[in-house]
């Protein structure tokens, strides 16, 4: 097994995508031994193979993924357990950028629709780093690219009664979808899950990231989802997830209850190892009767 050469100096946007795939290798969100192609994280990202290339060159250096000759690149083994430094270029990170425009736009200062050039006016970054965090954001489903010239800001979750409806929903989906007659657990993406969990207990606040625990929340949702086996539970979740982005970012980034959350989480991860689903409803349900506060 050998590594590509390195190429020259990074440019942002093949940090901003370095950083982004970071994030779900440690959070468990792309498991140990998941195969990372080119040509599907550029369509996944919105953006050229060439980009990706470096970025996938990038990760490869800090050993969170393997380089096989003639396969590509492979997760590697212990890639969720290990810890990795968020790239920065010019003193100004992706996730520096990407939490100033969600706070600002959940607290209606820009407006809905945006052009790089309004973009550039408001931040002092370069249009390189804007970009990339504009491509990063699509990817999660808070901003779209117009057909013609600039953003367009995704709708949110915004108010109180929102909010509530989204959680009463969501008790509905989730719950239920736990005790379809079709859910069937896959051991080894809870197995990487629990892992990413426990790693997240275990850092100091220091190391704490508003951006990777809202990745982890999400993944471990849409996970559980997928075990139904039922494709409008996985819809329904992944949709409530792009809802929610914007203003639960904001709130994890705020008053963060990551702790409880995790450890809420874990409890349901050790019912469904022990095969108990009803149990495992119930205290998805209180975990999301407690989470909507």
């Amino acid at each position: 097994m050998t590594k590509p050469e390195k190429s020259s100096r990074p440019s942002p946007l093949q940090l901003d995508l370095a950083n982004r795939l970071i994030q779900q290798i440690t959070t468990g969100e792309l498991p140990a031994g998941t195969h990372l192609t080119e040509e599907g994280l550029a369509n996944q990202f919105d953006v050229s193979r060439t980009p990706v290339k470096a970025a996938l060159r990038l990760v490869a250096a800090q050993e969170l993924l393997e380089y096989h000759v003639n396969s590509g690149y492979f997760v590697s083994a212990n890639a969720t357990l290990g810890k990795a430094e968020e790239m920065v270029v010019d003193g100004v990170s992706g996730d520096t950028l990407y939490l100033r425009l969600i706070d600002d736009r959940t607290n209606n200062l820009l407006p809905d629709m945006m052009t790089e050039t309004d973009f550039l006016g408001r931040y002092a970054v370069s249009r390189s780093l804007l970009r990339g965090t504009l491509v990063r954001m699509a990817a999660d489903g808070l901003i779209e690219k117009r057909r013609g010239q600039g953003w367009n800001f995704s709708p949110a979750i915004g108010s109180p009664e929102l909010m509530a409806e989204s959680y009463q929903f969501r008790t509905m989906v989730e719950c239920g979808g736990l005790l379809e007659s079709t859910f069937k657990i896959d051991a080894v993406p809870l197995r990487n899950s629990r892992l990413a969990h426990e790693k997240l207990l275990c850092q100091s606040p220091a190391e704490y990231s508003a951006l990777a625990f809202f990745s982890l929340n999400a993944a471990f949702h849409e996970m559980l989802a997928r075990f139904s086996n039922n494709r409008f539970v996985l819809q329904a979740v992944q949709q409530q997830n792009q809802l929610r982005r914007q203003s639960e970012h904001i709130a994890v980034h705020h008053a963060p209850r990551q702790i409880d959350s995790c450890h809420e989480h874990l409890q349901i991860i050790q019912a469904l190892e022990s095969g108990n689903r009803e149990w495992a409803a119930a205290l998805m349900r209180h975990h999301l009767s407690i989470a909507r506060y």
